[in-house]
């Protein structure tokens, strides 16, 4: 079988710079339709929780889009859902079986692809009930989102920000989206083109992307990473790249500010120490770790 990642073993720098750009709810306004339209009614459907479909619904909202866990990969984040539901008062009041997923957990922990591919071979090799309806939700979520995510521009500013940045430096895709929905995403929007590499879920994880990509090709300081989650911002931070974060719920300004001011103290070598401190601390408001139901 082929190597997913070969494409960023292979990739060769024409610039001295390198920016990684992740994409659903930091180059694309789809998170939103993504989780409450394609991955919450098939979590719901598929793990039979129709009799707390409210709590499952805030449960999935809170990791996938309103925490600092936003933007985590799909089967991390579906554990993390039932870990919530199963620990909530009203849940239990309800006398609802949580989907208990022992063996999702330990495929989770050992696998560093985490998609459908990899997945498919676990299940092929165990033949295990979880394993099985997890591949089962995922292509079903998947299914859902290739018929519903259309149409779905860039943010603004984001597609004059890749005009520019292509000038000075190769940019990569970094993101825990399958590779498919990312290619058809980009290429719909005519975006593709100002990509060297679109890496999804299949090349591995955000942490390894960036790795393989930068490889001992570009200097210190020379690498940037552009995220809306803080699982961006700590792959950047174990490639000792720099950071630029896009604020969730303010997108716009924050790609306003990179195309107007951030690309040009990247490329000037005058972005590291307090200037993305600064960002990185209002970034860091944006984004609870605790769920409100808790409070």
């Amino acid at each position: 079988m082929s190597d997913p990642a070969q494409a960023l073993k292979d990739f060769k720098p024409e610039k001295k710079f390198l920016i990684g750009i992740d994409s659903d709810g930091c180059a694309f306004d789809t998170m939103e339709v993504k989780h409450k339209e394609c991955f919450i009614p098939n979590i719901i459907n598929e793990w039979e929780l129709q009799a707390i479909s409210k709590y499952a619904r805030q449960a999935a909202e809170f990791v996938n889009l309103y925490s600092k866990w936003r933007g985590i990969n799909r089967f991390p984040a579906l554990i993390m859902t039932f870990d919530l539901l199963s620990e909530r008062e009203e849940v239990k009041r309800r006398d609802v079986r949580i989907p208990q997923v022992d063996s999702l957990r330990r495929w989770v922990e050992t696998e560093t692809k985490l998609g459908n591919p990899a997945l498919e071979k676990a299940v092929k090799d165990t033949n295990d009930p979880v394993l099985t309806r997890s591949l089962k939700w995922s292509k079903a979520v998947n299914e859902t989102v290739g018929r519903m995510v259309r149409g779905v521009p860039p943010f603004p500013f984001v597609r004059e920000s890749l005009e520019e940045i292509s000038k000075v430096a190769d940019i990569i895709v970094v993101s825990a989206t399958p590779c498919e929905a990312l290619n058809r995403e980009w290429e719909e929007h005519d975006i593709a083109k100002y990509a060297k590499v679109i890496a999804g879920q299949e090349m591995g994880t955000k942490k390894e992307h960036l790795a393989l990509a930068i490889n001992g090709r570009y200097e210190k300081n020379h690498v940037l990473m552009i995220g809306d989650a803080p699982g961006d911002m700590k792959a950047a931070g174990a490639n000792d790249a720099l950071f630029y974060p896009v604020n969730p719920g303010n997108e716009d300004a924050s790609w306003e500010q990179f195309y107007k001011e951030a690309l040009k103290k990247f490329v000037d070598g005058q972005y590291a120490g307090q200037y993305e401190e600064k960002l990185i601390a209002e970034f860091d408001t944006y984004l609870p770790d605790t769920p409100p139901w808790k409070k």
